[in-house]
């Protein structure tokens, strides 16, 4: 049987690595799409690569990767976007007003910068289909690191009024009050599992990865008219968004949000040293 190579010439030892770190790491549709851009970008000396990091492990292979020099970013996905924060050296506006990052860089002298830019692709995703957020009643489910992300680009993006709503209810009144902070017009409730009488509901969880998983809100809030959007991706429908088209809402999936921040997270991994800490500097 004769294998074809064709496929691996263009590696080398002068190959630079990206990478897309998460546990389950599966699911992840960034590699295959962030090649494809270095690829039409003529950027062959890049390949990016998953990483299956366990909570456990993530602190050692942050550390692992400071000291690749052939290193250039990665994409931090579920469930370590909180937690991540904590290991590096610099972020961004939008890293310090969630508290999350889901992408990072390494800097030519080891340091590690970090940025977030889910909400920015999740309205970009939306947009890319027809919809807006602006003058939008919303319900937000989660308030996690992704559902941190989307609450921000909510009020930066202009929408009427939005409800949070979490398992541990602390958690979404924490968010509402840092999102009220920072958009102090805007209407930011924390309610049930109810998502009625909004015109957008969010699943901004992990929920709906496995079939077995609980839903992130109550169902029987939803109705015709309305937009269900999830941030999961999944090849088939998520129990979420099958549940939402039985009952009439127009479903909208992760992949939109994930190809809303393809080149923003492209621009962010290989952006130059400006915005780099001093060498020594803590986070």
């Amino acid at each position: 049987m004769t294998s074809d190579t064709s496929s691996y010439e263009t590696f080398s030892g002068q190959t630079e690595s990206l990478t897309v770190i998460g546990d389950p790491i599966r699911q992840a549709r960034s590699p295959q799409m962030i090649n494809a851009i270095l690829a039409e970008r003529g950027l062959d000396h890049m390949v990016m690569v998953p990483l299956h990091v366990t909570a456990r492990n993530l602190a050692s292979v942050i550390g692992g990767l400071r000291g690749l020099e052939n290193f250039r970013g990665s994409i931090v996905t579920m469930p370590h976007k909180e937690t991540v924060v904590a290991l590096l050296d610099a972020l961004s506006p939008e890293s310090r007003q969630t508290d999350t990052g889901n992408v990072l860089r390494r800097y030519s002298h080891g340091q590690l910068g970090g940025t977030m830019l889910d909400g920015e692709g999740f309205v970009a995703g939306l947009r890319r289909e027809g919809y807006e957020v602006a003058g939008k009643r919303i319900f937000l489910a989660g308030a996690g690191g992704v559902a941190s992300g989307i609450a921000f680009a909510l009020g930066k993006h202009g929408a009427a009024a939005i409800t949070l709503h979490n398992r541990t209810r602390r958690r979404a009144e924490q968010l509402a009050e840092r999102v009220k902070a920072a958009w102090p017009s805007l209407p930011v409730a924390v309610g049930d599992a109810s998502p009625s009488g909004s015109e957008i509901a969010i699943n901004g969880t992990s929920l709906g990865m496995k079939d077995d998983d609980p839903m992130p809100m109550d169902p029987s809030g939803l109705a015709p008219g309305m937009l269900a959007a999830d941030v999961v991706i999944r090849r088939e429908a998520t129990p979420f968004l099958a549940e939402a088209a039985r009952r009439g809402c127009a479903a909208h999936d992760g992949l939109p949000m994930l190809a809303g921040q393809m080149d923003l997270m492209i621009e962010f991994m290989l952006s130059e040293e400006s915005g780099a800490p001093t060498p020594g500097e803590g986070g």
